[in-house]
């Protein structure tokens, strides 16, 4: 008889699978065309872009993976269930589009030492298409995020940023190609765009680091917490405190407080649990009650038991 049916390690986000649902259909499709686009116009622009879009629709998959995961619920195993996938999704999809930017970059120099003709016309129709469906599909993510905090729609959206700019950028270059015959255009539109998308990347790599080395979360101050829980009656010393995020918006946090022994425990217990819930959302938090002469905690035990006696 397992025990995790009372706590909330499941996430039942359905704004956010159908937002998701609709980017991926839209995003293989065009992908596909703006492949044989980019072939056909040997635009590296377009062709940079087109890879951006293979990324987004591996990126998608993982996202999708990783919500439906989420909703499946803890076992003997995993007892935090399965949400912090979506958080390894989210490292691969960063991870993935800083690869991609590198890869751009490189094949820019490239162009620039070894330049090639460039079909403009073909570039600009497909990178117009482009540009509708990016615009369209950032927005569709944008109003899901606003719904549903999810980092792997949010990594999504970055990767949608990235292809409408892109999108933009391969049209200001098609129309300086056709006006100037620069054709060196091309790779430094390419390179700009690879450096959007890197800066993209990073910003996701950085947020999943985080969460993975259970890092506290930004939005909390630790310090604060603490004297909040200090400040309940029966708290005399709060420490070996930790908080961090399974997963975007479910957070956990473990305490050690020395108590009034002359006060009922269970009392102390609930008073913190409904600071920490009312006060900063957290709803699932482990509070060890000790007491400094019974509990051995070396130097820092002795340390509180003088100043208790002065």
């Amino acid at each position: 008889m397992y025990d995790y049916h009372h706590l909330h390690h499941v996430k039942e986000q359905s704004q956010s699978k159908k937002a998701l649902w609709v980017t991926l259909i839209l995003t293989a499709f065009f992908t596909i065309v703006e492949i044989i686009g980019g072939i056909m116009s040997n635009s590296l622009a377009l062709l940079s872009d087109s890879a951006h879009m293979i990324s987004d629709v591996i990126a998608l998959g993982l996202s999708m993976i990783a919500i439906y995961l989420a909703t499946r619920p803890p076992n003997a195993r995993f007892t935090f269930g399965y949400l912090r996938f979506e958080i390894i999704a989210s490292f691969l999809n960063g991870l993935a589009l800083a690869i991609i930017a590198v890869g751009i970059f490189i094949e820019g120099i490239r162009r620039f030492i070894h330049p090639e003709p460039i079909n403009f016309k073909l570039m600009l129709v497909i990178a117009s298409i482009g540009f509708i469906v990016n615009l369209v599909l950032t927005l569709v993510l944008s109003r899901s995020i606003k719904e549903e905090e999810n980092l792997n729609v949010q990594s999504a959206l970055w990767h949608f940023i990235g292809d409408l700019l892109s999108s933009a950028g391969v049209i200001v270059s098609a129309i300086i190609i056709y006006f100037t015959a620069y054709q060196w255009v091309d790779p430094l539109i390419s390179m700009v765009i690879g450096g959007i998308i890197f800066i993209g990347g990073s910003k996701i790599i950085k947020e999943s680091y985080l969460i993975l080395m259970e890092s506290v979360p930004q939005k909390f101050n630790l310090d604060e917490i603490r004297a909040d829980i200090g400040k309940v009656e029966g708290v005399e010393d709060v420490h070996e405190m930790h908080l961090w995020a399974v997963s975007t918006d479910h957070y956990s946090l473990t305490a050690h407080v020395f108590i009034d022994d002359k006060i009922q425990p269970f009392c102390i217990i609930l008073a913190i649990n409904e600071t920490l819930k009312e006060k900063y959302g957290i709803e699932h938090s482990t509070i060890q009650m000790e007491h400094a002469g019974i509990h051995p905690h070396g130097e820092y035990g002795k340390e509180f038991l003088r100043r208790a006696e002065h």
